[in-house]
Order: C-alpha cells, then structure tokens, then sequence
C-alpha cells in the first residue's frame, strides 16, 4: 500500500467528519472539544517549568544583595541604601524595600520610573488594590505611606505578588543592624550547584505523571462516538470499499476531528494562559506571557496528535468486522489476553530495577530508564484495566433490575466502560506513588525547628530607646494577645577572662522566668542560677557567689563595669524554653543591681502568645510592632521549616495535579454524555415499555460505579508498587501512609461522583419515549 492510498483515503475520511451530516458533525465536535481540552493542559503543564524559570529570573535582576563581595561598596554618588522589610497579611508575604539613594547615578529598582520620596511608597498593583479595599484596612494602619504609583511586570514576579518600595531616611545608621549598600541590582554570580539526585527523580516523576492522564485522555477523545461511526462505515463497505480503505477512511475521520482539536486546543490555551494571569494557586502567580512551551514541543504537539488519532483509530478497529450489512461487534468477543497486559508493568519494573539502592551518593538517576520505567508501568494500568473490568464483570449477575441492566451493559461493552475512567486511574496510581515518594523523603528536606508553637505563637526584638517593660506593656495592650513573656538576654564572662567560657544571663519578671526553668520561689530582686541547661559546666564554674563578672557586648567586646554574683543567688532547674532550648545560666529578676552600661549590653526579646479566637490577632500584633518601630518585623513561628527546592517542587505538583484533575472530571463528563447520547434510542425503548426512571438512572450509577471502584482498585496496587520501587531507589525505607492513599482514591471517586451528578440531568432529558422519534 503506497503513500498516495493512505493520503486519498484520510482525506476521504476528513470529508466524511464534516460533511456526515448531523452526527458526523457532532462526534467530531464532541472529538474536538476533548483533543482540544487534552491539547490545552498539555501545553499549560509542560509551560509551568518556563513560568516558574522566568518568575525566577526576575527575581534574580531585583536582588539587592552584595553577592560575592566581601564587603558593602563605600558610599557614592552611584550608591544606595535598602532595608528588606519583610512582612505578612495573613497568609500572604508582602515583599518590602526602605530605599534611601545616596547619589544621582544611585541604581533604580527594575519596575520603578523614579524613587519614592520619604513618607510616599511605591506598591504592585495587587497591593494597592488590597490596601484600598475593606479587607486591607488593618495593613493600612502599618503603611499610612501616600502611594505615588505602582510597580511595573519587571519588578514583580507575578501579577498578585505584594510588593511596596518606600522612601527612607536615616539608613546609614541601619548598616550594622541589617542594611545595605548597593550599586547595582541583580545577581552577577553563576550558580553552578549540583541539583540534589532525588530532587532531579521528584521532577521526572512528576512531569511523567502530570503528562500521562493528558495523553490518556486524548487517545479516549478520538473514540468518542466510536458505535455509530463504525455503523457509518458499514455504508462504505456496500458501495464497495474494502476492510483496509474502510479502516484508513475511520483514521482520516478521527484525525479531523484531532486536526479541528489542535484548532480549539490552541484557543483554549490562550484563554487558560489569560485566566492563569489574574490568579493565584497555592501562593503561585504568572504573568501570561511566561506560559510559553518551546517551539518544539508544540511542533512536537502538532504532529503528534494527529497521528497519534490514526493510530489509535486502527488499534481500536482491529477487532471490529465492518461487513456492508453492519458491525459485528455485539456478537460475544473472544477473552482478552492477560500476558501482554501483564508484559507493559514488568517491562517498566525491569527499567527500574538497575536503579535499586542507589540513592543520592552514587551520581544521577538515569533520566531515560526513570522515565520509561514510569511510563510502562503507568501505561500498564491503562492496559490491566480492561481485562480486570471484563474478568469481573463476567462473573457478576443476578441482582435488582437496574443491576442487571447495568451489569449486562458491562459485559457487552466492558472495553469502553474501562476507557471511561483510564485517565482517573493513571492519575490516581501516579498521585499515590508520588505521595508515598514525598512522604518517604520528606525527613531529608524539612527541619524542626524545635520551637513550641503551643506556648508562643510570635516573636520580636526590642528596639533601641524602648525597654522591654515599656514594649512589653504596649503588646499586652493590643488585641489577640493574650500573654507576653519579656526578657533581656545576653552573655556573662569571668573577669580577665579569654571569651572562650561564657554562660548566658536572662533578665526577666518571675512569671516569664518561669517558662526558663523550675524556680523555688521567685519575687524582684531575685537572681538565680540555673542548672541543667546547655552550659551546665560553665555555669559550675562561673555562677558563684561573690564570683566577678563581665557582660559581653556584640559590638565593642565587654561591658568595663563588673558584676559579682550575689550571695543570696538561689538554685533553680533549668526547664526547655519554648524556642526548645534548654539555656540554663543566670535568671534575674529586674530588680537585681546591674551597672548601668549593661543595658546597652543585652538585647531585649519578647515571646508573644496569641488568643487564637481573635480574628486577625497576629495582623494586630504587627501593626503594634510598627508603631513602636517601623524597621522592626515581629516573626511568626513555625514548627518545621522546609527546603525551598522541595517546596517549590511539591507547589509545581499541586498546581500541575489541580490542571489535571479538573481535565479529568471535564474528560469524565463529555465521555459519560457521548455515551448517554449514543444509547438515547435503547432509553427511550425502556421507558416506552415500562421501565422506572429511578430504575434506569441506577443502572447508569452502576455502570459508572463498577468500573470506577475497579480502577481504583488497579491504581492503588499499581500506585503502592510504584511508590515503593521510587522509595528503594533513593534508599529510603519503604512505608505507606494509608490515610494519603486512601485520600489520593478518595478524590478520584469524588470527582467521578461529581461528574454523575453533573450527568443527572441530561440523563433525566434522555429518559423520555419522545426519543425514539427519528427523521
């Protein structure tokens, strides 16, 4: 067979999709709607690694860090000052800048037209709009700057990014507490750091799960209306046309309708790329232009697809008989064969199975063998699952009526049912193997911070001018807060001593003393050493009465005046504090006689927890926080702190698995009306003769029902093998979290019960005698 056939015979068959009157039309619209939904998340998906590269680019041209210096550029005409003055509004991070320039030729932001003067602030435009609604009254209490205009997409990462530039004064003094000088923004280094192994495989994983549901779905679309079209052929096949031509003709229609796919893939991408630009996914925001897929991945996209629906058309076609009087395919088809099927998972196992054990120390993941090993494995669900549904359903019979109905509906057509719910299947299978993968490398990644949440929520340093007492008294004041532990905390060094043994001196009233350690009474004035803490052999050696003292200073060494240790010092347990440090050392209460110099010595320090019922406590306790100083940031505490590659991985993930669960759920929808649409004239003849809609609407449950649990069943099994394969091979012990296994299949039956529910009302439509009328 030549070249020019197989072309005049596609051709044929891309006349027939738009000239086959009504049900041509829609079956490859129905293709269209499917390839091009399949086509759209495909371009978006594999355009997340380019959005999130260019969101990281402009980050790196406004980073206003002296990399690579070992010290701050002396201040010039070209020079400029900048406090990072990070905050939060809720769960958002605002990004904020103090700029003061100390010269014409000082290096503009990117984004900014000019500086902003003192008192005026520069905002993105999610910020103002948020500081200009209801919702953002409170963040406008701690920024009452006037607002002189809005940054510009270069200095943003994103279009909901909140991000201020303010005008500043008086930074010169700051550089030793934090800021900066600055002749350039930007980062002029080359990062050259070794990506970690098992970061590379998460990243494999991922991309080859996010991307298989898609091609499944697509090679489900072109089968859309696959009965009738097959019927249609028969016509073929009496005028003269042979198996062969007939088969090419069924390929040259399917292919149209991808060719039409591609069209509306392409328009639904640009609308989706539009739309991702005005939201937020889990802390993630894009310009649209970031979504961009490399040229050869859409030239890949563009060939691909079509031949992808010939192909498929001449696979599902190779046991259908189209003779010129009809399809024989009612007729009792022969078992399916179980070995192949069996050969796709083992052959991606054997892929695998080099890889066993060797974890991050022994050099990268075979990127080509993670791949193909994922795919056959995932691909084998897609091929099990037929055979399991037919395996099953074969054995199941007696029952209710609406059960028989459904259950011999199965048996006929059991091939089509499994390919309904194949996407949800891979899906869920790739989600638990990922989520066991997660879960078991997690420990590698994040980090307890040791802090106990439950007795203080935030923190803030005292600034310079304000003592702790009068801070202190200012937080116990603001709303939410419902105590506030203070301290002054510092170092003691033995007088003529070399630094090299110090013990740590707390001051603080008796009711915070006590979160330090077990006191055996406490009232001002006291002093107390603690023993049992972290400088337990210091302390012997240095807390004894009558002992001299210095208290270091960060700045300047040691304090001149000298302290001695008072005779009446009581003993006290050191206990852990709630930053999960046992400290131990001296405890003093404010009444205790200290030189004066030492409280320009010690740092004060309060530990704030919150009445977790007051809304908007910790925004409160912030805007406190600016009103005794704006440079200072209370901070929130958090018991584990994670990666940031991780992090962004396990986001990209989410974003990803969102993108292709609600593919799945469109996928699910259209599938279960084409079928509807196609079995109208048999509903119709049941309710003619009888037959109880509640009846017929079970049934149709049940059809979506079986095959569903089936696959959900087959995904786990595949999922579980999978996990624990990725899990030996970065030498991590295999576990399984049955609560995130049984949540992955609990999605994916929720959407498929959403789906049902959505098909409800079509199905109520069809379920009329009405029906059967035909032209």
């Amino acid at each position: 067979m030549n070249a020019g056939q197989w072309a005049r015979d596609l051709a044929l068959g891309v006349r027939f999709a738009f000239t086959g009157g009504r049900e041509g039309w829609i079956r490859t619209l129905l293709t269209a709607v499917g390839v091009g939904l399949g086509v759209a998340v495909l371009l978006l998906t594999t355009s997340v690694p380019n959005a999130l590269s260019a969101r990281e680019e402009r980050g790196d041209a406004r980073l206003d860090y002296a990399f690579g210096q070992t010290e701050d550029p002396k201040k010039a005409d070209d020079t400029l000052l900048v406090w990072r003055d990070e905050t939060s509004f809720r769960d958002q991070d605002i990004r904020g800048r103090v700029l003061e320039p100390e010269g014409p030729r000082a290096p503009l932001p990117p984004g900014l037209e000019k500086f902003p003067g003192v008192g005026e602030m520069v905002v993105s435009p999610a910020l103002k709009r948020l500081l200009e609604s209801d919702e953002g009254r409170l963040l406008r209490e701690r920024m009452p700057q006037r607002i002189t205009g809005t940054i510009g997409d270069a200095g943003l990462v994103g279009p909901t990014e909140l991000a201020y530039y303010q005008g500043g004064k008086g930074l010169a003094e700051r550089l030793e507490l934090g800021a900066s000088r600055i002749d350039h923004f930007g980062d002029d280094l080359e990062h050259t750091e070794r990506m970690d192994p098992v970061l590379l495989l998460l990243i494999l994983v991922v991309v080859v799960v996010l991307l298989m549901p898609v091609g499944v779905f697509i090679a489900t679309a072109v089968r859309f209306g696959g009965e009738r079209r097959d019927r249609r052929l028969a016509a073929l096949r009496l005028v003269g046309s042979d198996s062969a031509m007939t088969r090419r003709t069924a390929g040259g229609e399917a292919m149209a309708g991808a060719l039409l796919g591609l069209g509306f893939g392409a328009v639904f991408f640009l609308l989706g790329r539009q739309w991702a630009g005005s939201w937020e996914l889990f802390g993630v925001s894009v310009f649209p232009e970031y979504l961009s897929p490399s040229p050869m991945l859409a030239l890949l996209v563009v060939v691909a697809v079509p031949a992808a629906a010939v192909l498929v058309t001449q696979f599902a076609l190779r046991g259908v008989v189209i003779e010129p009087l009809g399809v024989v395919r009612t007729a009792k088809p022969s078992r399916r064969r179980l070995l192949w099927r069996l050969l796709l998972p083992l052959a991606g196992l054997a892929m695998l199975y080099p890889m066993i054990g060797q974890g991050r120390e022994d050099g990268e993941f075979n990127q080509y063998l993670v791949t193909g090993g994922v795919l056959f494995l995932l691909i084998g669900v897609t091929a099990l699952l037929p055979w399991v549904v037919e395996a099953v359903v074969a054995r199941l019979g007696t029952g209710a009526v609406s059960w028989q109905l459904a259950v011999r509906r199965l048996q006929l057509s059991s091939g089509t049912a499994a390919r309904m719910v194949n996407g949800i299947a891979v899906a869920v299978a790739g989600a638990i193997a990922l989520q066991m993968l997660f879960a078991g490398v997690e420990s590698d990644y994040t980090e307890s911070t040791g802090k106990d949440v439950s007795r203080v929520q935030m923190q803030t340093a005292v600034p310079e001018g304000i003592t702790v007492e009068a801070a202190r008294a200012r937080f116990e004041a603001t709303k939410g807060v419902a105590r506030v532990y203070g301290f002054t905390e510092g170092y003691v060094d033995e007088q003529g001593g070399s630094g090299e043994r110090i013990i740590p001196v707390t001051i603080g009233d008796c009711a915070s003393l006590r979160e330090l350690a077990k006191l055996p009474s406490c009232r001002g004035g006291d002093t107390f050493v603690a023993r049992g803490g972290e400088y337990d052999s210091a302390t012997a050696a240095l807390a004894r009465k009558g002992k001299a003292l210095r208290f270091e200073d960060d700045e300047e060494g040691t304090v001149p005046s000298v302290w001695r240790v008072p005779q009446d010092i009581k003993e006290a347990r050191a206990i852990e504090d709630p930053t999960g440090f046992v400290r131990g050392g001296l405890l003093l209460t404010p009444g205790a006689a200290l030189p004066p110099e030492v409280a320009t010595a010690l740092s004060g320090q309060l530990y704030l927890r919150l009445d977790e019922s007051v809304p908007d406590a910790r925004e409160h306790v912030r805007n406190t926080a600016a009103r005794i100083d704006p440079y200072t940031t209370p901070m929130t505490w958090v018991d584990v702190e994670e990666n940031n590659r991780f992090a962004a991985i396990r986001t990209g993930l989410f974003v990803g698995a969102a993108c292709v669960l609600a593919l799945i759920g469109v996928s699910l929808l259209v599938s279960q009306l084409e079928q509807l649409r196609e079995r109208r004239k048999l509903l119709s003849a049941l309710v003619a003769f009888g037959t109880r809609r509640r009846t017929l609407s079970l049934s149709v449950l049940w059809q979506t029902a079986l095959p569903v649990a089936l696959g959900l069943a087959l995904a786990s099994l595949v999922g579980l093998t999978l996990g624990a394969v990725l899990l030996r091979m970065t030498d991590t012990t295999v576990r399984v979290d049955w609560v995130s296994v049984l949540s992955m299949a609990g999605i994916g039956a929720g959407v498929v019960a959403a789906v049902t529910l959505l098909s409800l009302p079509p199905l109520l439509r069809l379920l009329r005698p009405d029906g059967l009328r035909t032209e």
